[in-house]
């Protein structure tokens, strides 16, 4: 059986130790919030927190997340840096259609734990996992800077 904690809450698995971690949310608990795009860890969509830093779900093995601290859009917002992301992606409108945004969001709230003042290098490196089919990327960046302007 593996203990871990989601958004707060404690949790347990005692399921297939390789199922990935993206369909324990979605299938198991119910959290929809992160999304299914390639199932390969390339596009972003999955992207949620693992004691704190960014992973993408689709292709991490709920064995390897005994004890771990997982955290999914769906609290971003009781997080003050979520919080302010959030509000700058809709004031910046960043999304058009919204399929990868929680991915790119979770992505974005790592940056700025993690950096609080980015310059565009930061934030296209810390970003370019993420992909946009919608090619949003602009308002993605603008998105960023106004989060971290909010937070000083």
């Amino acid at each position: 059986m593996i203990k871990l904690t989601v958004n707060g809450r404690p949790e347990t698995f005692d399921g297939d130790q390789q199922m990935p971690l993206l369909w324990y949310l979605r299938d198991e608990i119910a959290l929809t919030g992160t999304k299914f795009g390639c199932g390969m860890a390339q596009c972003g969509a999955c992207t949620v927190h693992v004691n704190g830093k960014p992973v993408r779900s689709c292709v991490t093995p709920m064995l390897a997340l005994e004890g771990a601290a997982v955290a999914t859009i769906e609290a971003a917002e009781t997080d003050r840096i979520g919080a302010v992301v959030q509000a700058a992606w809709i004031e910046e409108q960043a999304p058009q259609c919204g399929y990868c945004q929680s991915g790119q969001i979770m992505s974005a709230v790592a940056l700025l734990k993690e950096k609080p003042a980015p310059d565009d290098d930061d934030i296209d490196a810390a970003m370019s996992g993420n992909i946009c089919r919608c090619a949003a990327y602009p308002r993605i960046r603008s998105a960023i800077h106004r989060a971290a302007r909010e937070l000083k």
